[in-house]
């Protein structure tokens, strides 16, 4: 169970850091433009970290 979770925590890192690794290359105008963008994809992952640690709260709790 514990290296499941580590593995996850791994990916959501892993996916958080190559998303901004990507997003600060392309042209300069692209990068003005999509400030609303990054804002919503972070807000997207804040949201998910937080419902897959309620989730397995959960999880723990009924097992």
């Amino acid at each position: 169970m514990k290296t499941a979770i580590f593995f996850v925590i791994l990916l959501t890192l892993l996916a958080v850091v190559l998303t901004l690794i990507f997003m600060s290359k392309g042209d300069q105008n692209y990068g003005d433009a999509s400030k609303r963008n990054t804002t919503n994809l972070s807000l997207i992952y804040v949201v998910a970290i937080l419902i897959s640690i309620i989730a397995l709260a959960i999880y723990i709790w009924l097992t």
